[in-house]
């Protein structure tokens, strides 16, 4: 054989195996940003979580404060009425947000991060809004602030 085609075959050795390492190079890369982003998409459905939770607090704390805030020149049964939607809307959030974070929609890449346990979710959203039924009916069967 010609040394210049034996070159040549070497040559296009060489250039296949370097196309193999850059091919599985990118693909790995490729699995890599999937992986990263599986693991984005879990954070953002637990910050979305903590902001359901959140907002649920906000209102279950302005519910409680709205019977003793509307006093005097406003009827008692204003602030009751506004306490009353405040702790529905709290209880609301509470449910929403384990509802939203155990149905996310089209399913995510596997993350490498480990997700909140769905059972401590549903104990904790479950006591608020218990919380928030007990406020309920604290503030409906409960002594208006003198």
């Amino acid at each position: 054989m010609c040394p210049s085609i034996e070159r040549s075959d070497d040559r296009l050795a060489h250039s296949a195996k370097k196309l193999e390492r850059s091919s599985a190079r990118v693909e790995d890369s490729a699995d890599r940003r999937t992986e990263l982003a599986a693991n984005r998409t879990v954070f953002a459905a637990e910050r979305t979580y903590a902001a359901w939770v959140r907002t649920g607090l906000l209102a279950l704390a302005s519910g409680i404060g709205a019977k003793a805030l509307f006093t005097e020149p406003i009827p008692e049964w204003f602030g009751t009425v506004s306490g009353t939607v405040l702790v529905l809307f709290a209880a609301f959030c509470f449910v929403a947000g384990v509802w939203r974070h155990l149905n996310p929609g089209a399913p995510p890449p596997a993350p490498d991060v480990a997700r909140v346990s769905p059972a401590a979710m549903i104990a904790m959203n479950g006591f608020l809004a218990l919380v928030a039924g007990v406020t309920l009916v604290g503030l409906w069967l409960g002594h208006a602030a003198e």
